[in-house]
């Protein structure tokens, strides 16, 4: 028999079976009473219903007793209460319990998607990260892309000894840091040009260590950078991860932008909401009249904006140093904030400051338009 079992050794949490759903008219008007009063309820920071927003997951109603998961933020917890008395309001409600799913210590998760692969999607989340970092905030960075790791490359990270500590809930993988960035990758845990073909109960099962048994610490934003597509792993990851949204990268072309329509359906047929369209390589800036030349074609990124109903957060433009700063290991977001490429990822961050706006105190105006470079 082949062995499923995770590469990483840590033990497995043992799995809750799920109760069957029952059928009978009573119940199913029971749960659909439960559904309407939850729609009330609405997120304040994204101005949407807790159940719109995927918050709320494997409802379930027996008897008189209503069994939910609630997928929230560490400024969130609070629902919890909330819930609960608006549910214990039902007059055939005995009790109401709310499951509670988070990653202890972080504020907003969000994952940074592409429809297809060779679009830039590591690229842009590394200089995201570097970019909020560079305005004051806590980052840490999620390389869900177990086919093709390539985050620690880009922030100078090779191979290494990822320690595991012992905390109050258990043993946890403990993140390597680079920039001021938290990272944990299967890069770092893979041995070199060692293939990474890993059948499906294995790679649910690393994917699942990694959103749940990694200790972060506080963080502002935790970035998750999926792998390409609509498969497993990101139906994983969006079932197991409290994702309070999604960025898309995209490049111009229309055979991206069709591979991008799938993703961002798949992922509002689960509730989690597309805050954005990134377009990455939407033109080359020319080195001697500076005008832009727009390689692979223009107007995708937009075209999709306006028919999706999701903003252009910014357009990043083919710039040679991008590539060689992914790598050296050295983001050029961090190294050369003001540059054109280094100005739209701070904008990027600026316009998730604004949607999530933090509360932290020691970030840098995050109001403003831009990234201020540490002193070395």
């Amino acid at each position: 028999m082949p062995d499923h079992s995770s590469p990483f050794h840590l033990p497995a949490e043992p799995q809750q079976a799920e109760s069957p759903s029952p059928g009978d008219a009573v119940t199913e008007a029971r749960r659909r009473e439960v559904v309407s009063h939850l729609q009330q309820m609405v997120e304040p920071v994204l101005n949407s219903s807790i159940v719109d927003l995927g918050m709320v997951r494997n409802l379930r109603v027996v008897d008189n007793y209503v069994y939910l998961r609630l997928y929230v933020g560490r400024h969130q917890l609070d629902l919890q209460e909330q819930i609960r008395d608006r549910l214990n309001q039902l007059p055939w409600c005995k009790k109401a319990y709310v499951q509670i799913c988070t990653i202890p210590g972080v504020r907003t998760t969000l994952a940074i998607s592409s429809g297809k692969g060779g679009v830039g999607k590591s690229t842009t989340s590394v200089n995201l990260a570097a970019a909020l970092r560079l305005q004051g905030a806590k980052v840490g960075l999620l390389d869900a892309d177990v086919y093709g790791p390539n985050v620690p490359q880009m922030l100078g990270l090779g191979q290494a000894d990822v320690r595991v500590i012992d905390t109050p809930h258990g043993q946890r993988f403990l993140p390597l840091e680079a920039c001021g960035i938290k990272v944990m990758s299967v890069g770092l845990l893979a041995e070199p040009d060692h293939p990474l073909a890993w059948r499906g109960p294995v790679l649910h099962k690393i994917i699942t260590q990694f959103i749940h048994e990694v200790e972060w610490g506080d963080l502002d934003y935790l970035l998750i950078d999926l792998p390409p597509g609509t498969g497993d792993a990101q139906i994983t990851i969006i079932q197991e991860s409290p994702i309070c949204g999604v960025l898309l990268v995209t490049t111009p072309q229309q055979v991206a932008i069709a591979d991008v329509r799938r993703s961002i359906h798949m992922f509002r047929q689960v509730g989690v909401p597309v805050l954005g369209i990134v377009e990455n390589m939407s033109y080359l800036l020319c080195g001697h009249c500076g005008e832009p030349t727009p390689i692979f074609g223009s107007g995708g990124g937009q075209q999709l904006a306006e028919e999706l109903k999701a903003p252009l957060l910014g357009q990043i433009p083919i710039d040679p140093t991008i590539c060689s700063g992914g790598d050296t290991g050295l983001p050029l977001t961090f190294t050369a904030p003001s540059s054109a490429p280094g100005q739209v990822f701070c904008q990027i961050a600026t316009a998730l400051h604004y949607t999530f706006d933090t509360g932290n105190g020691n970030l840098t105006n995050p109001y403003s338009v831009g990234c201020v470079k540490p002193a070395a």
